[in-house]
């Protein structure tokens, strides 16, 4: 497991390490382009369920911490995915991984920048 903070005092949201490295590269690319957008996940049943959005602009600290030290290999068609989550009226969610169709799964260093 690993954590997206954010904010300050930092609010740590509790992230599978293989969802948060694409949900990473699908953020870090809307901040990137000075885009605002919401974030919803839902909560543990140990935390007590329900579901939480926050608004990601890239004036608010944010920071990725992973678990493991191995980067994950990274599913083209999960990324694209979750950028229609991020770029449609509800934002990005934490959708379930699809299948890889396109060219199969890559390593997460050599995905390019859009």
């Amino acid at each position: 497991m690993g954590y997206l903070l954010y904010g300050r005092p930092a609010e740590e949201i509790e992230i599978e390490d293989r969802i948060l490295a694409h949900v990473k590269i699908v953020i870090l690319a809307k901040l990137r382009r000075d885009e605002s957008f919401a974030l919803s996940f839902e909560h543990d049943v140990a935390d007590g369920s329900g579901r939480s959005t926050i608004w990601l602009h890239p004036s608010i600290p944010l920071q990725f911490n992973f678990l493991g030290s191995r980067q994950p290999m990274i599913n083209r068609a999960w990324l694209e995915t979750l950028v229609v989550a991020a770029n449609s009226n509800d934002g990005l969610r934490l959708l379930p991984e699809p299948p890889d169709v396109t060219t199969g799964p890559v390593p997460a260093g050599s995905v390019s920048k859009k």
